[in-house]
């Protein structure tokens, strides 16, 4: 029946081109009529939909703007929270784990059951949740909405089970942690308060319970009033009123005093015996003026008051309080006062909030503080409080991915085992030292490595032009070595040209990186258009590094549009909008030059990656180069290829030649597709100098400023009429990293040095594309943060795919016309651009409009080049932004001094296939279905010592198609993805086996070919949230998923998959969140987090002694459940809070069982039940036995009674 089916749908779908029907393409793996069958290819297909499921695995980085800290000091974990609800609970290295409310609502308090594996969270919504950390993924077990009031401060005291919740009004409610229902005692604010005072004391601040009697209650308002409630006699001890307001209070461990900390940056001590006034007013950084008036300081956010048996004197920790006057210049400081030394210590950032460990969890005893830990807004460290220079602890967590924005990542699973070592051992002799010698304090939870693990490798690249390596085996993530691209260039000097607007730009960020694990190749692509590779050695080098310069132009009548769109408003002469840029027509200094200038001198370079070759594009009649869009190196071959909107550029990097530069319409020879008209050329358009000098000042983005994108905001990308008109048919993938699509060049291409032999220097023309800034701010994935109006989505995602390019790329089309403004709104666009679905026609016999054809994807590899071929050689598959495939096959010597010497000839074979939208990813496999990996050369030090007896040679792998698969015939399958669709084809035929159209609505920004189950699968995801999966080579769908709505194009910038099922993506400016969509993953995934509670013991308390003790120095105790139970405090009223089961409570466990982990979840709960049912069982036979002995008994009495009675005596 299947068969049967399939020969409906090829005949159904077949057309008179052999291809199959766009509209009926979308059914999984059919057939074209005139193509050989997939019955002519034996491919046992093994994966199953059941083989799929996503699960978000584990997060990585600094949480994202945080809120709030908590330290648990026996289990010795630590809790963050933040803005957008997630909380990072933090363990020893492995132990990390991050869990999210669901409201989204922001976490303003975190506390600790110490040692009971619970945690109490207070957000924004004023809500309480319980979670329960005893298990790897921990769970909301009930949550408190407040309906009338709203939480302002928390307090938990050690070993109970009454949380103190202070709120905005002032009152103090009181809430059982266990049922999680409010209590009928509360405090109300007039109560706490005198009656003649007139004014309300403000939102509660503060709550503590006195260390001497737990039965005080220590309450501060904002006003700067401070009550002491006794809870059993429901009065006020003491009232207390300052001046200034309060906000934080701090108690001495022997409950006599406190202090607190206020607003205008002093310090109050306050003694119990008598508290009419301090007994000590300090401003630590402010002093008296010559005219006796105090130095205004800003306000003390944060005192912490502790005492240690080392010393007599206590330490005063605090944040804030410098004089207005000495901190308009410095940075946020946190201040350690111990005796008579005050030491500064000056932030990077501002403080959030900061805790001082110590060694007790009992707040009337000797305290000992050993570290402080400090939340700042964009890092996490840890200050050493036992040494008196106070150094900081070295981080274990990757807490520095924001180090600078990240602008690309990478993700390679199943890398070569030997290659992480190394790594690590030349990383790690770039580490700071200066660190604490002692060990992390935060060193609760288990963890171990997983039975399962592999080595992965995670690649990030920054705005600064640093790249960075992780290892990221096992879900961990650690830094392994980190590479500065920019210590290839100079340092633009002060006086030349444009090195002041320079200054302050980011002209070195990595836009895309390409590397090779086995040849340890690795070569980088930085946003002023140029190429970096990179070779590795053990061994340090003084050697010059080889620049070469590309002239790539395109030419006028490559131009595919029928007609200048000369009613267009912002084609209009733009000298009266934008100033020239230096180097344009007229000034002379910039053309024929690449936008930055390689080290002409040799360079001392240390062990590790070095570079070897830099490739740059020229500035071309005063125009700017533009953004390279593709890149493919290969060890084996010698040969690095990368595009642009205007052509090609392919690089021998063993001999530093260039051995092609030629324009997109050059590539397809006779056989080009499109029926592309000449037009007159138009006027010179300049590039704005204002535009294009962007500093990337500021990390985090506003939050009046929602919408961050690379060079314009959306409502200047809504306005800017050029370039609506000029993208409207054109492809959002056509840049990867900038969505820049222009038009090809015809014009032969000259380079810097050395010159290409034979190839003459084309004319200047009079007409050039639209051109792009040298320098910019960075297209850093970590900025953007989108919002876009209501107006502008449907259910598919964004309404536009022009919108959402814009915001995705950046800016998709540069225009020099930038001053030029018109009235145009969101809705108009709307109704002229319609939706995703109008990308481009099936139809592409012709162009109607304005657009450029890019190289979008490349791909050497071992195939056919031409139809008739009866041997496989290398090729170089190219990609374009129009959906075309090119194939250029290559002629290389095989030898390796002839390699060295001759000339490799190449040249394109013509279009080999067309799809509807830009190419994506190429892939080959043979006809047994096996993934055939890419030739390379396997890895020698160029640096090592050389052997006179064995001369080092290279030493090739190559995976031919016909090396492995006799069995299977010639040939071997190729796999094509476009935004749209999914192609297979057989080479050397060039036959399409099977099409699949992947999404009519939306449009494909990721996708990769990968292992999976000892298998390979084609991987998408897609710009309306979904990732899909397809079976190879049929083209059968496995997973169609709707992950998350594309709101923030941060994730589609930063989206990767790699091999085992496995993908990353950017989830904040500061994160990386890495997934499974493999069901095999997800089920051995329980077994690879760490375990966050640990059973310890509490720690005992101290016996104080007799005397201590009889002079009041012990604490008083006191039964809380007998003053705040419902027998003595009756039930809170129902309007005043709402409790709100847990979805992973106990009775709610089965529903939730289902889920990401249902099956472990489900024996899970079975056990439970189980243990509880062996429980009842155990009771019931025990009371059985009891009265089994009971009735035994009273059965031997009854004997001894009536044993010597006769039978009439009874």
């Amino acid at each position: 029946m299947k068969k049967f089916r399939k020969v409906l749908d090829g005949l159904s779908s077949s057309s008179p081109g052999g291809v199959a029907s766009p509209l009926c393409g979308s059914a999984a793996g059919t057939p074209t009529a005139h193509a050989p069958t997939p019955q002519d290819i034996h491919v046992q297909e093994t994966l199953v939909s059941e083989n799929f499921q996503i699960c978000k695995t584990v997060r990585h980085g600094f949480p994202y703007q945080p809120t709030c800290l908590a330290f648990d000091p026996v289990q010795k974990i630590l809790a963050i929270g933040s803005r957008t609800g997630g909380i990072r609970i933090l363990g020893r290295p492995g132990v990390d784990c991050y869990s999210q409310h669901e409201s989204g609502a922001a976490v303003l308090q975190l506390q600790f059951l110490i040692n009971e594996g619970a945690l109490v969270t207070a957000c924004a919504d004023d809500t309480l949740h319980l979670w329960n950390l005893r298990q790897r993924r921990p769970a909301i077990l009930h949550s408190l909405k407040f309906n009338r009031e709203r939480i302002t401060f928390c307090h938990l005291p050690f070993q109970s089970k009454w949380l103190y919740v202070g709120t905005e009004r002032g009152n103090t409610h009181i809430v059982n942690i266990e049922s999680f229902v409010l209590s009928g005692y509360v405090i109300m604010w007039n109560k706490a308060i005198e009656l003649a005072t007139k004014a309300h004391p403000g939102p509660v601040v503060h709550l503590s319970d006195s260390p001497k009697d737990e039965g005080k209650l220590l309450i501060g308002f904002e006003s700067g009033t401070v009550v002491q409630w006794d809870l059993r006699a429901k009065k006020v001890d003491f009232r207390i009123y300052y001046d200034e307001a309060i906000h934080s209070v701090s108690w001495h461990h022997e409950g006599k005093q406190f202090m607190c900390s206020h607003s205008d940056g002093s310090l109050t001590m306050w003694n119990l015996r008598n508290t009419a006034r301090p007994i000590q007013i300090t401003y630590p950084h402010g002093k008296i003026l010559k005219d006796g008036r105090k130095e205004s300081c800003k306000p003390i956010l944060k005192v912490e008051y502790k005492t240690s048996r080392n010393s007599s004197e206590p330490y005063v920790i605090f944040s804030g309080g410098l004089s207005y006057d000495k901190s308009g210049g410095r940075r946020p400081t946190l201040t350690i006062m111990h005796g008579k030394a005050i030491t500064v210590l000056e932030m990077d950032h501002p403080i959030v909030e900061f805790l001082v460990l110590c060694d007790t969890p009992y707040s009337n005893e000797v305290q000992d503080p050993y570290a402080v830990v400090v939340l700042l807004e964009k890092d996490f460290i840890v200050v050493d409080l036992t040494q008196s220079n106070f150094p900081i602890f070295e981080n274990p967590y990757p807490m520095d991915i924001h180090e600078s924005p990240v602008t690309c990542t990478a993700y390679f699973a199943e890398c070569p085992p030997d290659i992480i070592p190394i790594l690590y051992s030349i990383g790690a002799k770039q580490k700071k030292t200066g660190y604490s010698h002692k060990e992390w304090p935060v060193s609760g939870g288990t963890w171990t490595l997983g039975s399962q693990t592999y080595p992965e490798i995670i690649v990030t690249g920054h705005a600064d032009g640093t790249v960075k390596f992780w290892d990221a085996s096992a879900i961990t993530l650690q830094m392994l070595y980190k590479l500065k691209t920019s210590k290839v260039f100079e340092k633009p000097k002060a006086g030349e040209g444009r090195a002041g607007e320079l200054a302050e730009e980011d002209p070195y960020a990595v836009q895309m990186v390409s590397w090779c694990p086995h040849s340890r190749l690795f070569c980088v692509v930085g946003i002023s258009a140029h190429v970096i590779l990179y070779r590795f050695s053990k061994h340090d080098a003084n050697t010059q590094i080889v620049s070469l310069e590309v002239r790539l132009q395109f030419d006028s009548e490559d131009v595919i549009s029928p007609s200048e769109t000369e009613n267009n408003p912002c084609f209009s002469d733009p000298s009266s909008h934008s100033p020239q840029p230096p180097g344009s027509p007229g000034s002379g200094t910039q053309d024929s030059l690449p936008c930055l200038k390689v080290k002409n001198r040799p360079v001392r370079m240390p062990p590790g990656y070095q570079a070897e070759l830099v490739v740059q594009l020229q500035w071309v009649d005063g125009e700017p180069p533009q953004q390279i869009t593709s890149l493919d190196i290969n060890s084996a071959y010698g040969l690095l290829a990368f595009g642009n909107c205007n052509g090609l550029t392919v690089v021998d990097y063993l001999q530093k030649t260039i051995l092609m530069c030629m324009g997109t319409l050059d590539l397809y020879g006779a056989a080009d597709p499109y029926q592309r008209l000449t037009r007159s050329p138009r006027k010179n358009r300049q590039s704005t100098s204002d535009f294009c000098m962007r500093g990337l000042s500021h990390f985090y983005s506003d939050s009046k400023k929602r919408i961050r994108t690379s060079y314009q905001s959306l409502t200047e990308l809504s306005d800017n009429q050029v370039s609506m008109d000029m993208e409207r048919s054109k492809s959002p993938t056509s840049d990867h990293v900038n969505g820049h699509c222009t038009s090809p060049t015809s014009q032969p291409c000259s380079v810097g040095k050395p010159r290409i032999p034979g190839v003459p220097e084309g004319p200047r023309l009079t007409r050039r594309g639209p051109g792009r800034p040298p320098f910019r701010k960075a297209q850093s994935a970590a900025c953007m943060e989108i919002s876009l109006p209501v107006s502008s989505h449907t259910e598919g995602g964004y309404a536009s795919r022009r919108a959402m390019l814009q915001q995705l790329h950046g800016v998709s089309m540069y225009s020099h016309d930038e001053h030029h403004t018109t009235s145009y709104n969101w809705s108009e666009r709307e109704s002229r651009e319609n939706s995703f679905s109008r990308s481009r026609s099936s139809s592409v016999s012709s162009i109607d409009r304005d657009t450029k054809e890019s190289v979008t994807t490349l791909q050497f590899g071992e195939s056919y080049g031409r139809k008739g071929d009866a041997l496989p050689t290398a090729c170089l598959w190219v990609g374009t932004s129009l959906g075309v495939v090119l194939l250029l096959p290559m002629s290389i010597p095989t030898e390796e001094e002839e390699r060295l010497e001759d000339t490799i000839t190449m040249g394109p074979s013509g279009t080999v296939l067309m799809l509807k939208g830009s190419v994506l990813r190429f892939a080959f496999l043979d006809c047994g279905g096996t993934l055939i990996q890419s030739p390379y050369e396997v890895w020698r030090d160029p640096n090592g010592p050389e052997d006179p007896d064995r001369p080092r040679r290279r030493k090739l792998v190559n995976f031919s198609p016909s090396s492995s698969q006799e069995a299977c015939g010639d040939g071997h399958l190729a796999v094509v993805c476009s935004e749209k669709q999914a192609k297979v084809i057989l080479m050397p035929t060039q036959a399409v086996l099977f099409t699949h159209n992947i999404t009519e609505s939306s449009f494909v920004l990721r996708a990769d070919v990968v292992s999976v189950c000892n298998s390979v699968c084609l991987a998408c995801f897609c710009a309306n949230g979904h990732i899909m999966t397809l079976s190879l080579p049929s083209l059968r769908p496995l997973m169609d998923i709707n992950y998350l709505p594309l709101t923030d194009l941060r994730i589609a910038r930063t989206f990767v998959f790699t091999n085992g099922g496995q993908a990353l993506y950017l989830s904040s400016p500061t994160e990386i969140q890495r997934l499974t969509y493999s069901q095999e993953m997800t089920d051995n995934l329980q077994d690879m987090l760490g375990e966050l509670f640990t059973p310890i013991e509490t720690p005992e308390a101290q016996n104080k002694g007799f005397l201590k003790g009889f002079f009041g120095g012990n604490a008083q105790t006191f039964d809380r459940e007998e003053l705040f139970g419902e027998a003595a405090a009756g039930k809170a009223s129902r309007s005043l809070a709402q409790h709100i089961p847990g979805p992973m409570g106990l009775e709610n466990m089965k529903a939730a069982a289902g889920g990401v982990v249902g099956d472990l979840a489900r024996a899970r709960i079975a056990l439970d039940q189980r243990g509880e049912r062996l429980g009842e069982l155990e009771e019931r036979t025990a009371l059985m036995m009891n009265s089994a002995e009971t009735f035994s008994t009273h059965a031997h009495q009854v004997m001894l009674k009536h044993k010597d009675k006769k039978w009439y005596q009874l």
